[in-house]
Protein backbone atom coordinates (compact mmCIF):
# COMPACT_ATOMS: atom_id res chain seq x y z
CA UNK A 1 0.00 0.00 0.00
CA UNK A 2 1.34 3.45 -0.86
CA UNK A 3 1.18 6.39 1.52
CA UNK A 4 -1.53 8.17 -0.45
CA UNK A 5 -4.18 5.45 -0.15
CA UNK A 6 -4.59 5.60 3.67
CA UNK A 7 -4.61 9.41 3.48
CA UNK A 8 -7.39 9.36 0.89
CA UNK A 9 -9.31 6.89 3.04
CA UNK A 10 -8.93 9.22 6.04
CA UNK A 11 -10.34 12.19 4.12
CA UNK A 12 -13.20 10.08 2.75
CA UNK A 13 -14.07 8.95 6.29
CA UNK A 14 -14.12 12.57 7.51
CA UNK A 15 -16.77 13.44 4.94
CA UNK A 16 -18.69 10.18 5.43
CA UNK A 17 -18.98 10.63 9.20
CA UNK A 18 -19.83 14.33 8.91
CA UNK A 19 -22.59 13.53 6.41
CA UNK A 20 -23.91 10.88 8.81
CA UNK A 21 -24.26 13.37 11.67
CA UNK A 22 -21.46 11.84 13.74
CA UNK A 23 -19.11 14.83 13.44
CA UNK A 24 -20.22 18.45 13.81
CA UNK A 25 -18.04 21.42 12.87
CA UNK A 26 -14.46 20.74 14.05
CA UNK A 27 -15.47 18.04 16.57
CA UNK A 28 -13.72 14.68 16.66
CA UNK A 29 -10.48 13.50 15.13
CA UNK A 30 -9.29 10.75 12.81
CA UNK A 31 -5.86 9.25 12.18
CA UNK A 32 -4.04 6.55 10.23
CA UNK A 33 -0.72 4.78 10.70
CA UNK A 34 1.30 5.16 7.51
CA UNK A 35 3.63 2.53 6.01
CA UNK A 36 6.61 4.69 7.02
CA UNK A 37 5.55 4.53 10.69
CA UNK A 38 4.30 8.11 10.98
CA UNK A 39 0.78 8.88 12.22
CA UNK A 40 -1.29 11.20 10.02
CA UNK A 41 -4.01 13.02 11.94
CA UNK A 42 -6.73 15.55 11.30
CA UNK A 43 -5.77 19.08 12.32
CA UNK A 44 -7.01 21.05 15.29
CA UNK A 45 -9.88 23.46 14.66
CA UNK A 46 -10.73 22.52 11.06
CA UNK A 47 -14.26 21.24 10.28
CA UNK A 48 -13.99 17.62 9.21
CA UNK A 49 -16.06 18.21 6.07
CA UNK A 50 -13.42 20.69 4.92
CA UNK A 51 -10.17 18.88 5.78
CA UNK A 52 -7.81 18.61 2.81
CA UNK A 53 -4.64 16.65 2.27
CA UNK A 54 -2.43 19.65 2.96
CA UNK A 55 -4.18 20.25 6.32
CA UNK A 56 -3.15 16.93 7.85
CA UNK A 57 -0.65 16.81 10.70
CA UNK A 58 2.05 14.18 11.13
CA UNK A 59 3.48 12.70 14.33
CA UNK A 60 5.99 10.10 15.33
CA UNK A 61 4.80 7.21 17.49
CA UNK A 62 6.37 8.81 20.57
CA UNK A 63 4.23 11.93 20.07
CA UNK A 64 6.87 14.14 18.46
CA UNK A 65 5.12 16.48 16.01
CA UNK A 66 6.72 16.34 12.57
CA UNK A 67 4.44 18.89 10.91
CA UNK A 68 1.06 20.56 11.21
CA UNK A 69 -1.25 21.13 14.18
CA UNK A 70 -2.55 17.73 15.32
CA UNK A 71 -5.64 17.46 17.48
CA UNK A 72 -5.22 18.26 21.16
CA UNK A 73 -6.77 14.84 21.79
CA UNK A 74 -3.87 13.00 20.20
CA UNK A 75 -2.99 11.21 23.46
CA UNK A 76 -5.72 8.64 22.92
CA UNK A 77 -4.63 8.00 19.32
CA UNK A 78 -1.06 7.47 20.43
CA UNK A 79 -2.15 5.19 23.28
CA UNK A 80 -3.86 2.91 20.77
CA UNK A 81 -1.03 2.89 18.24
CA UNK A 82 1.61 2.37 20.93
CA UNK A 83 -0.32 -0.48 22.57
CA UNK A 84 -1.76 -2.25 19.54
CA UNK A 85 0.64 -2.90 16.63
CA UNK A 86 -2.18 -4.08 14.35
CA UNK A 87 -4.08 -0.77 14.70
CA UNK A 88 -3.84 1.11 11.42
CA UNK A 89 -6.72 3.61 11.72
CA UNK A 90 -8.66 5.35 14.46
CA UNK A 91 -11.88 7.38 14.56
CA UNK A 92 -13.02 9.52 17.46
CA UNK A 93 -16.44 11.05 16.81
CA UNK A 94 -19.39 12.41 18.77
CA UNK A 95 -22.35 10.07 18.07
CA UNK A 96 -25.26 11.78 19.87
CA UNK A 97 -27.24 8.80 21.14
CA UNK A 98 -24.16 6.89 22.26
CA UNK A 99 -23.03 9.90 24.28
CA UNK A 100 -26.53 10.28 25.72
CA UNK A 101 -26.34 6.75 27.18
CA UNK A 102 -23.24 7.68 29.16
CA UNK A 103 -24.91 10.86 30.40
CA UNK A 104 -28.18 9.29 31.47
CA UNK A 105 -26.77 5.99 32.77
CA UNK A 106 -23.38 6.79 34.36
CA UNK A 107 -23.48 3.51 36.31
CA UNK A 108 -23.11 1.42 33.15
CA UNK A 109 -19.78 -0.24 32.43
CA UNK A 110 -20.79 -1.20 28.91
CA UNK A 111 -23.60 -0.62 26.45
CA UNK A 112 -26.39 -3.11 27.32
CA UNK A 113 -26.46 -4.78 23.91
CA UNK A 114 -26.91 -8.39 25.03
CA UNK A 115 -30.31 -8.53 23.34
CA UNK A 116 -28.92 -7.89 19.85
CA UNK A 117 -27.34 -10.98 18.27
CA UNK A 118 -25.95 -9.08 15.27
CA UNK A 119 -24.12 -6.69 17.60
CA UNK A 120 -22.56 -9.51 19.60
CA UNK A 121 -21.30 -11.10 16.39
CA UNK A 122 -20.19 -7.89 14.68
CA UNK A 123 -18.71 -5.91 17.58
CA UNK A 124 -18.66 -7.92 20.80
CA UNK A 125 -18.94 -6.05 24.09
CA UNK A 126 -18.89 -2.24 23.88
CA UNK A 127 -17.38 -0.81 27.08
CA UNK A 128 -17.89 2.70 28.41
CA UNK A 129 -14.48 4.18 29.22
CA UNK A 130 -14.39 6.47 32.30
CA UNK A 131 -14.40 10.17 31.52
CA UNK A 132 -11.17 12.09 31.00
CA UNK A 133 -10.81 15.83 30.52
CA UNK A 134 -10.46 16.39 26.74
CA UNK A 135 -6.93 17.17 25.68
CA UNK A 136 -5.25 15.62 28.74
CA UNK A 137 -2.92 12.64 29.00
CA UNK A 138 -5.66 10.85 30.96
CA UNK A 139 -7.47 10.33 27.66
CA UNK A 140 -4.77 7.86 26.72
CA UNK A 141 -4.30 6.44 30.19
CA UNK A 142 -7.98 5.65 30.65
CA UNK A 143 -8.03 3.77 27.34
CA UNK A 144 -5.11 1.43 27.93
CA UNK A 145 -6.93 -1.09 30.21
CA UNK A 146 -9.38 -1.72 27.34
CA UNK A 147 -6.67 -2.47 24.77
CA UNK A 148 -6.29 -4.54 22.72
CA UNK A 149 -9.41 -6.48 23.74
CA UNK A 150 -11.86 -3.82 22.58
CA UNK A 151 -11.93 -1.95 19.30
CA UNK A 152 -15.22 -0.08 19.72
CA UNK A 153 -15.88 2.00 22.85
CA UNK A 154 -17.93 4.84 24.27
CA UNK A 155 -15.90 7.59 25.95
CA UNK A 156 -18.11 8.65 28.86
CA UNK A 157 -19.69 12.10 28.43
CA UNK A 158 -17.54 12.71 25.38
CA UNK A 159 -17.93 10.52 22.32
CA UNK A 160 -17.05 7.24 20.71
CA UNK A 161 -13.79 5.65 19.63
CA UNK A 162 -13.11 2.85 17.18
CA UNK A 163 -9.78 1.55 15.92
CA UNK A 164 -9.30 -0.93 13.16
CA UNK A 165 -6.91 -2.57 10.76
CA UNK A 166 -8.12 -0.17 8.06
CA UNK A 167 -10.17 3.01 7.98
CA UNK A 168 -13.33 1.31 6.74
CA UNK A 169 -13.37 -0.82 9.88
CA UNK A 170 -12.88 2.20 12.16
CA UNK A 171 -15.44 4.41 10.41
CA UNK A 172 -17.94 1.56 10.05
CA UNK A 173 -17.60 0.80 13.74
CA UNK A 174 -18.54 4.38 14.61
CA UNK A 175 -21.63 4.18 12.40
CA UNK A 176 -22.56 0.87 14.02
CA UNK A 177 -22.12 2.33 17.50
CA UNK A 178 -24.67 5.07 16.90
CA UNK A 179 -27.14 2.66 15.30
CA UNK A 180 -26.88 0.30 18.29
CA UNK A 181 -27.31 3.16 20.76
CA UNK A 182 -30.34 4.42 18.86
CA UNK A 183 -32.00 0.99 18.80
CA UNK A 184 -31.42 0.54 22.52
CA UNK A 185 -32.79 4.01 23.30
CA UNK A 186 -35.97 3.22 21.35
CA UNK A 187 -36.26 -0.11 23.13
CA UNK A 188 -36.02 1.69 26.48
CA UNK A 189 -38.92 3.97 25.52
CA UNK A 190 -41.00 0.87 24.70
CA UNK A 191 -40.46 -0.75 28.08
CA UNK A 192 -36.82 -1.74 28.20
CA UNK A 193 -34.46 -3.94 26.18
CA UNK A 194 -34.63 -7.60 27.19
CA UNK A 195 -31.45 -9.72 27.02
CA UNK A 196 -31.20 -12.97 25.11
CA UNK A 197 -31.29 -16.25 27.06
CA UNK A 198 -27.97 -17.16 28.67
CA UNK A 199 -27.53 -20.18 26.38
CA UNK A 200 -27.94 -18.04 23.25
CA UNK A 201 -25.54 -15.44 24.61
CA UNK A 202 -22.92 -18.07 25.29
CA UNK A 203 -23.27 -19.52 21.79
CA UNK A 204 -23.09 -16.10 20.13
CA UNK A 205 -20.04 -15.06 22.13
CA UNK A 206 -18.32 -18.33 21.24
CA UNK A 207 -19.02 -17.61 17.55
CA UNK A 208 -17.66 -14.09 17.99
CA UNK A 209 -14.47 -15.43 19.58
CA UNK A 210 -14.06 -17.92 16.73
CA UNK A 211 -14.47 -15.36 13.94
CA UNK A 212 -12.00 -12.91 15.45
CA UNK A 213 -11.94 -9.37 16.87
CA UNK A 214 -12.62 -7.24 13.80
CA UNK A 215 -15.57 -4.87 13.76
CA UNK A 216 -17.81 -6.03 10.93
Amino acid sequence: MDTQEPLRNLLDACRRLHAGGLLAASDGNLSVRLPNGLIAMTPSGVPKAQVNLEDLAYLQLDGTIVSGRPSSERAMHLAVYQTVPEAKALVHAHPPTAIAWSLARPELGELPSDGLPEVILAAGRIPIVPMAIPGTEAMGGNLRPYLPAHRLMILARHGGLCWGEHMNEAAGGMERLEQIADILWKAETLGGAKPLPASDLAELRALRAKQGPRII
